[in-house]
């Protein structure tokens, strides 16, 4: 029997899930088999509706070798293994003559902990493991959700946190669950023959195709101990987000109280003397918390200093006293030390990092109003990282609706380790980059409006022109707007006067409820609006009516007092280049495409995409962003936009009747 070409596995797999083969997917597929024959790298922009995921899945299987897809959100992960995975294996059964296997992994701490849930958990003040199941008041949310959590174990086959509907709060799963960290192992633990987490790591070893997400993949990368199966080919989906959460495993924090959490669970496990230098010390931290420290930290001041090095020698001593000493009186004594360790060494490991001031980190001091003081340190770039750990020894293709930005891909390449296309040098990974469009007709779907008189926006500053001209969009497209801010406060703002100056229009909050719950009632009922912020910018997916008009504040530049970014600016200035295209415009550009992606999601969306930012139209990088956005019809003119507004309301409103 001959092999199955490409375009037939393609045409079989679309077919199974009831979709329509499109020029762009079969361009993608070719593409991704060509990068996983050539074991070289490949960077794909598919725009919306090209139907990526069967782009990559299909000649993924066809090659026949251990594929990791690592992707962002949960939504992709889920449609990922529930559908596109199921339908495609079963339609490429008969032409491949083999039926591929394929698992989700996840974190340890995405599942549920049977030691946990049985022997109880930890108590900071007290010795052994208490019951939290007696502990929480059984008519408490807390106490209803462990009961509903000790009853969903007796019948889960995953013990995958994702897998509970409805889920529970964050409080109640962290009390049957564990780190890595915390994890006793399980040679050591008496329920390692039922762990959910170590037989998911057993499916995942038999599987043909993995499927995880970005953080266990930074995690394996980072961390040097491997948690991912081996595997000759990486599909990095949504490949937009990794930098940041690469970035967000990357950093370490330290706060007064996990540094006395530390403190409490050490203290029944080691000597006296050690247990009280490890208080002296926290107390020594949490008094110079209390100052107003700068926020970025380029040099370590000299009181902190002092007070970093005693936690780390304290930490470093009741590590050792930890593990040389044994207490039978206190209940399940590897569980309470394990948990120890993991917090006095996370304190040790993060103190010593700060203190060694590595010219590759960023050290900066924060403090929020609920969350108190805390010590930052992240990685000045992970570029360097990603190219050392991702790119070698595998094939990896990268694909996302956004990663072509002002016109080629080197923006984010650079990001990834990356070095310009076409350019191979002794450490740079060869790689390509193919843009496969989109199926949609962005100049005939969409307009691009830029409120061009609009008084340029100030940072925090009053902006009553801005706030007429959303009232004036908002009515003339009978509601149906997705408001993007720049920031929470804005977002907030705006709605609170729009809720006086439009009340025939509902103007839904983002934080007032659950995203998934505000983009239910956003896509239910047409005349409604939605604010909010960075979430919104890229996780809303309401095709039709409902969302006709996308508004963007303004251009959203990174925070000038963001230590991370204001550093990573910098180092490219000093290096030569120009620190505010490499780092604040990619991350606007990004940032935007994303947002003015919302728009259309289906080939009947009609709608506008409203930049309320005249530099988007008047400033030398304008151009720049522009270029990173879909192919709208572009217009300054606020006359035409409204008469669009509205055309586009009237026919949404006679197709509803």
């Amino acid at each position: 029997m001959t092999k199955p070409s490409l375009p037939e596995l393609l045409h079989a797999a679309v077919t199974a899930v009831g979709g329509t083969e499109r020029p762009g997917q079969v361009t993608m597929a070719e593409a991704v088999a060509e990068a996983i024959d050539d074991g070289s790298h490949l960077l794909v922009q598919a725009g919306t509706g090209t139907g990526k995921s069967l782009g990559y899945l299909v000649p993924a299987l066809a090659h026949g070798e251990r594929v990791v897809v690592a992707t962002a959100t949960l939504a992709l992960q889920r449609q990922l293994v529930e559908r596109d995975l199921p339908r495609t294996v079963d339609a490429l059964h008969p032409l491949l003559r083999r039926r591929p296997e394929f698992a989700m992994l996840k974190g340890r701490s995405n599942y549920l902990c049977l030691h946990r849930l049985h022997e109880g958990m930890p108590q900071d003040e007290e010795d052994g493991l208490f019951d939290q199941f007696e502990a929480a008041a059984p008519t408490s949310k807390l106490g209803q959700d462990l009961l509903r959590l000790r009853d969903w174990s007796d019948e889960t086959e995953t013990g995958d946190r994702d897998d509970l509907t409805p889920g529970v709060s964050d409080r109640a799963w962290a009390q049957v669950s564990v780190s890595s960290r915390e994890c006793l192992g399980a040679s050591k633990c008496a329920y390692g023959a039922e762990c959910f987490a170590e037989m998911a790591r057993e499916r995942a070893k038999l599987a043909e195709v993995v499927v995880t997400n970005h953080a266990l993949l930074a995690i394996d990368a980072i961390e040097g101990a491997p948690v991912l199966p081996q595997h000759e080919v990486l599909i990095v989906d949504e490949a937009h987000e990794l930098v940041s959460r690469v970035t967000g495993v990357a950093t370490g924090e330290l706060t007064p109280g996990q540094v006395n959490r530390a403190v409490r669970r050490a203290a029944k496990l080691v000597n006296e003397k050690a247990a009280d230098q490890l208080q002296t010390a926290a107390e020594g931290f949490e008094r110079l918390m209390e100052l107003a420290l700068p926020s970025r930290l380029e040099e370590i001041p000299e009181d902190l200093g002092y007070a970093l090095m005693a936690l780390r020698d304290a930490a470093r001593t009741v590590i050792s006293a930890i593990g040389a000493t044994r207490d039978k009186s206190v209940q399940d004594e590897d569980a309470v030390r394990k948990q120890a360790l993991a917090s006095v060494e996370t304190v040790h490991d993060v103190a010593e990092r700060v203190l060694n001031g590595s010219e590759w980190d960023v050290v900066w001091y924060e403090r929020h109003d609920r969350f108190g003081a805390s010590l930052r340190v992240a990685p000045m770039s992970v570029s360097g990282l990603l190219r050392e750990k991702l790119f070698a020894d595998r094939s990896v293709v990268l694909t996302s609706a956004t990663l072509k930005l002002g016109g080629d891909f080197n923006g984010v390449g650079a990001s990834l380790g990356l070095g310009p296309e076409g350019v191979e040098g002794e450490d740079l990974p060869e790689w390509k980059g193919v843009d496969v469009g989109s199926p949609f007709d962005y100049p005939k779907q969409g307009i691009l409006y830029v409120a061009k008189h609009l008084a340029r926006p100030a940072r925090d500053g009053d902006r009553a022109d801005m706030l007429d001209e959303l009232t004036e969009l908002i009515q003339a497209a009978g509601g149906r707007t997705l408001g993007l801010f720049s920031s929470m406060r804005a977002a907030q703002l705006a709605a609170e006067e729009l809720r006086s100056r439009v009340p025939e229009f509902p103007i839904l909050l983002q934080g007032e409820e659950t995203l998934g719950e505000l983009i239910k009632n956003f896509a239910a009922d047409p005349a409604t609006c939605l604010f909010g912020t960075l979430s919104l910018w890229q996780g809303v997916d309401v095709p039709g009516p409902s969302c006709q008009l996308v508004v963007m504040d303004k251009i959203p530049f990174p925070r000038p007092d963001d230590p991370l970014m204001s550093a990573r600016q910098k180092a490219v200035e000093d290096a030569g280049g120009n620190g505010f295209m490499a780092v604040a415009a990619t991350h606007a550009a990004l940032l935007m495409a994303q947002g003015a992606g919302r728009l259309v999601r289906a080939s009947g969306d009609r709608g506008v995409v409203a930049v309320l930012d005249q530099r988007l139209a008047t400033a030398r990088y304008g151009g720049y962003l522009k270029t990173s956005l879909p192919d709208f019809w572009y217009t300054t003119d606020r006359n035409q936009v409204r008469k669009s507004l509205a055309a586009i309301d009237a026919a949404a409103k006679q197709a509803e009747e």
